[in-house]
């Protein structure tokens, strides 16, 4: 039977909880995402190609897409209302997600298809 008196903290700890879920999934997806950009930072200096740009490109974007969620479950830049459908931190997300998921496999595809093999 639930508590009367103990409803509202109840309530925030499952908030507290779920920002502290939201922020170790986010921290634990900064590491390949993170590993992405280096390795395709990498590359971009040693191949200056449209392929390596590309991927460069699509790495940064995804380390922009878990840097918002970083900052939704921080709730840094309240103004951004990160979470609400038409909020600018959800349209930042989507768009660094498609542009992301878009742009760095198509720079992959591209590395292999000009890349010669001796």
């Amino acid at each position: 039977m639930d508590d009367p008196l103990n409803s509202g903290s109840n309530a925030s700890t499952k908030s507290g909880n779920f920002m502290n879920a939201t922020l170790l999934k986010a921290l634990v997806a900064l590491v390949p995402a993170s590993m992405l950009f280096s390795g395709s930072t990498i590359l971009l200096f040693k191949r200056k190609t449209v392929s390596s740009f590309l991927q460069f490109l699509g790495a940064g974007c995804l380390v922009a897409v878990v840097l918002t969620h970083v900052s939704e479950a921080l709730q840094l830049l309240p103004w951004m209302h990160w979470g609400l459908e038409h909020g600018v931190g959800h349209y930042l997300d989507l768009w660094s997600a498609v542009l992301g998921l878009t742009l760095f496999p198509i720079g992959c595809l591209l590395h292999a298809l000009t890349t010669r093999h001796a």
